[in-house]
């Protein structure tokens, strides 16, 4: 979807007009936000074997075709991704397997709706699709422990579709360290492994858009050396705000504008508020009924040695963390893009993946995002930016640096 530059100027001074007369009318956000090419860069996809804390009260799906024909999402990147797990043969294999279920899935979602969804492999594909009043679906994947230290499997998923890279989640893997060890030493690469380094250049050859989400800091610092294209961090807070390794520290923010990239903030409560003093006598409570330290950095910490009641854990922790609403996330998003620049900054919501905050918890609520944008001063022309505007522009230079 693509404006004038006299339609966007227009556009920015009807949207000034409209917050300096006063509040926002719903009618005029609805127009700015059916206006703007809405896209969400990272969400999940739920399995039979999800955990039910994933899903909805009612055991959907936040993301389904009704949530984002709802909200307005023109456009997402849904992730075949894979949590920490063991990371012996049986290990990748089994990791390998949860990875092309949820790639079958995607692709179902695709071939179930062909009226409404398509798959998208390229920024103009993104736009094609949306402009025949589709869905673009974007596949993107998420932590290489599902691929070992094997690096032509990036080739063999670029074939499938994939278009979008992560190193990362929780744990390290054979390519990078990870912002989360766990209990893991804080490094075992010191930033990305000889392979990991092999993987920059071959994604970038291939016109795959690297996600630095979720790496550790010297593998971030490393990737933004290595890469001659800018990169996305599709799913990341500011440390600034909340301390949480897995927020970006300024300095981080900073090198991810240098490289020309962009940061999609993403509504996940542990990123954007912190348990008081009475919530985390609840959690150290927890803690010590699974045998667990009552100390804690992270809600979370040292859980990875609890093997088969991992989960009842999770399912115990998840109602006494405090739940941040929509004003937090756009707190969040606001520094970013008063630091960085709106350029830099888009929405990554890593739904069906444990996000959702009040106000802004599903795609259905994608509206409420831009109301909230525009009654902060932000014009038309940057909320079509920040939706998908600035992510289309990285993945369009993702695909200039292609060489095969």
């Amino acid at each position: 979807m693509t404006y004038r530059y006299s339609e966007l100027l227009v556009a920015a001074a009807s949207a000034l007009a409209l917050l300096a007369s006063g509040a926002v009318k719903a009618q005029d956000a609805d127009a700015v936000h059916r206006r703007a090419l809405v896209l969400d860069g990272h969400a999940d996809v739920l399995l039979p074997s999800t955990p039910r804390r994933y899903y909805l009260p009612d055991g959907g799906s936040r993301v389904d075709l009704d949530h984002l024909t709802r909200g307005g999402v023109d456009a997402i990147v849904l992730s075949v991704a894979v949590g920490p797990g063991p990371r012996d043969a049986a290990g990748v294999r089994d990791a390998l397997a949860e990875a092309e279920a949820k790639l079958e899935k995607i692709k179902a979602f695709a071939a179930d709706n062909p009226e409404r969804v398509g798959i998208a492999l390229s920024a103009d594909d993104v736009q094609r699709l949306v402009g025949e009043g589709k869905v673009a679906v974007l596949i993107g994947f998420q932590n290489a422990r599902s691929i070992g230290a094997d690096l032509s499997q990036i080739d063999a998923f670029y074939r499938e579709g994939v278009r979008v890279f992560a190193f990362n989640h929780a744990g390290h893997n054979d390519f990078s360290d990870s912002s989360r060890p766990g209990d893991a030493p804080v490094a075992e690469h010191h930033g990305l492994s000889p392979v990991g380094r092999q993987a920059v250049a071959r994604l970038n050859d291939l016109g795959i858009l690297i996600d630095v989400s979720q790496l550790s800091s010297e593998a971030l610092a490393q990737t933004l050396a290595l890469t001659r294209a800018p990169v996305a961090a599709t799913h990341s807070n500011a440390r600034a705000r909340i301390e949480n390794t897995r927020n970006l520290t300024d300095a981080e923010l900073d090198a991810i504008k240098a490289n020309g990239g962009i940061v999609q903030l993403t509504p996940f409560n542990s990123y954007l508020v912190q348990p008081d003093a009475a919530a985390r006598e609840r959690v150290s409570a927890v803690r010590i009924a699974y045998g667990l330290s009552p100390d804690f950095a992270s809600a979370n910490d040292g859980y990875g040695g609890l093997g088969d009641r991992q989960q009842a854990f999770l399912d115990a922790l998840a109602p006494l963390l405090p739940k941040a609403t929509l004003a937090d996330y756009v707190d969040q998003l606001d520094y970013v893009a008063k630091r960085i620049g709106w350029e830099h900054v888009g929405v990554g919501s890593d739904f069906d993946h444990g996000a959702g905050v009040i106000g802004f918890d599903s795609a259905a609520d994608a509206p409420n995002v831009t109301r909230e944008l525009l009654r902060r001063g932000y014009t038309q022309a940057q909320i079509d930016a920040i939706w998908g505007g600035n992510f289309l522009r990285v993945l369009r230079a993702a695909e200039a640096a292609r060489r095969t």
